[in-house]
């Protein structure tokens, strides 16, 4: 006789099917009322933070803010009017597409932090990035090379 497997085999759930957490704005229809087990009611107001020795919080210095800001304007240079494009790429394209995306912001955004901003290797880092777009148009290419650079400088001097 052979004996089955009862072991059960993990479920991997892909990153499609896993259920997205939706914030609701608090307003008057949606307020949740807690009732303990007396039926009174419990506050709703948030706790103040007790100090405690165990308790670090840490201390996000104006560099580190600034970094992240100008980051997140890099990011949304780059993408600007290449929505139509990515959708139009497989997925392995997509995320290899994305990335790519993600590591010219950090170089871009490491490169704006130094004293003497250096263009040519900005512009190349973001023709590097749109290069992976499939048969794209050399002259859309540089025009858009162009656009996106001047936009990134524009933004050197807001930070």
């Amino acid at each position: 006789m052979a004996l089955e497997s009862t072991i059960e085999k993990p479920v991997i759930k892909s990153p499609e099917t896993v259920p997205v957490k939706t914030e609701v704005a608090p307003s008057p229809e949606n307020k949740v009322e807690l009732v303990s087990v007396s039926n009174e009611k419990i506050s709703t107001a948030p706790k103040p933070i007790e100090k405690s020795a165990n308790v670090v919080i840490p201390q996000v210095s104006k560099t580190q803010s600034t970094e992240a800001k100008r980051a997140a304007e890099i990011d949304i240079i780059l993408s600007e009017g290449l929505n139509d494009v990515f959708l139009k790429m497989n997925p392995t394209e997509q995320s290899a597409f994305k990335k790519a995306g993600e590591g010219a912001v950090i170089k871009i955004n490491q490169l704006l932090s130094e004293t003497k901003v250096k263009v040519n290797k900005i512009v190349e880092i973001i023709r590097k990035w749109l290069m992976l777009i499939p048969s794209i148009n050399k002259f859309f290419l540089e025009q858009e090379v162009k656009i996106k650079a001047d936009k990134i400088f524009k933004i050197k001097n807001k930070f």
